[in-house]
């Protein structure tokens, strides 16, 4: 069967919601239609606050039929592969889906299976990961029964969703181990294939003095490639020397290399990187003009984050509308990303910047100073405008 959509949004998570909503707002009778398969939608950022035990996971999850925009249809399928030369997309069941216009917001993917010797062992034997709604609780378990030993926190090589919640449960795990009377007997180690502690400036500056006081082991340009769980024994490749190094631990927080979906890299919308190719200010796609891309699967050059989407999908919506209408795409996207860097129980850093590290902040006090209210913001503040406000298209 085939059917057909003025505009098709390819996902369901934060950015195709987002977009969806703003279509519909500016538009109320356009023909909208969502592909998605889930029948959840997780608010990712409280996994960090899951995983060191402040809230239970169900906090961060609610239907996803309650987020489906009024007017927009919902195909409860997955996209199988896009055809962009015919404007149409194929579908997991068999069906197609043709269309005007396409928006592609499938979301980053995560690989797993590139760690060796992980498989079947997340979750298990002091091996646990905030990276996903399945085994975030196991962080959580794992620390509340920590004796000591080594407490590792890995980074990988790849982009990744949220590059600052990698640390963010590392000063969790850090103040619960002072709290539980075991730090004294434990290393805390950020074994991370990056070059530095985060890649802005300014909130480097303010967080390396955070990771002297806390006495956290640093290991940069280490990529996590496998695992041997009988014996806990995590194995990098340095990415410099070229060279394999060991590390024993207790507990070992994975962040699995991640990817755009393996439908967009194989796909002609793909770039020589594998991402949803985008113009990184328009986000309009430069070969197939009827295309845009925005969030975690696209190439924009930023930082793969909700706060980055909540100001993409605005000017995607814009300048799709535009397009439709036949006159010139005038939005454009800054680069804005926001990462709420949680430096310990009730104490957080915001970092805001965008493309070139710029730093774009956003309240009139010193933002690298840690704070109680940045705290209570990501806690409360932040989910709140998220499923009230820009799901619904409203901010």
């Amino acid at each position: 069967m085939i059917v057909h959509h003025s505009v098709l949004i390819a996902g369901g998570g934060s950015a195709g919601l987002t977009v969806a909503a703003r279509l519909l707002a500016a538009q109320p009778d356009l023909d909208v239609a969502i592909i998605e398969p889930s029948e959840h939608h997780d608010y990712q950022p409280l996994w960090t606050l899951v995983g060191a035990g402040v809230f239970d996971k169900q906090v961060a999850r609610r239907a996803e039929a309650d987020y489906i925009p009024r007017g927009a249809q919902w195909i409860r399928d997955a996209v199988k592969e896009f055809h962009p030369e015919k404007k149409q997309v194929l579908l997991r069941s068999g069906d197609s889906v043709t269309y005007d216009q396409l928006v592609v917001a499938l979301g980053i993917q995560l690989d797993w299976s590139k760690i060796e010797g992980l498989d079947g062992h997340l979750g298990k034997d002091g091996i646990c990961s905030n990276y996903s709604y399945d085994t975030t609780d196991s962080t959580w378990r794992f620390l509340k029964d920590f004796k000591g030993g080594n407490a590792i926190f890995t980074f990988p090589s790849t982009p990744i969703k949220c590059a600052g919640a990698p640390q963010k449960i590392m000063y969790l795990a850090d103040d619960h181990l002072r709290r539980l009377g075991v730090r004294n007997k434990s290393s805390v180690i950020f074994a991370s294939a990056g070059a530095a502690i985060f890649g802005v400036k300014r909130y480097r500056d303010a967080l390396e003095p955070i990771v002297a006081r806390k006495q956290i082991e640093t290991h940069y340009r280490h990529d996590l490639i496998g695992v041997r769980p009988q014996s806990k024994e995590a194995i990098f490749r340095h990415l410099d020397e070229k060279k394999e190094v060991v590390m024993k631990y207790e507990l070992l927080h994975v962040v699995p290399p991640q990817s755009a979906p393996d439908v967009v890299k194989r796909s002609p919308l793909a770039d020589a990187a594998g991402w949803a190719e985008a113009d990184k200010f328009t986000l309009q796609h430069p070969r197939f003009p009827e295309v845009f891309a925005l969030g975690d699967n696209s190439s924009l050059p930023t930082s793969r984050t909700g706060a980055a989407v909540r100001k993409q999908a605005p000017v995607l919506a814009l300048n799709l509308l535009s397009f439709r209408a036949g006159k010139p795409l005038e939005e454009r996207y800054d680069g804005y990303a926001s990462c709420p860097l949680v430096t310990g129980y009730g104490k957080l850093i915001m970092a805001e910047f965008g493309y070139d590290g710029v730093t774009m902040e956003t309240f009139p006090f010193d933002q690298t100073v840690e704070r109680f209210s940045m705290y209570m913001l990501k806690a409360y503040g932040l989910p709140e405008l998220y499923w009230n406000g820009m799901l619904r298209g409203r901010v």
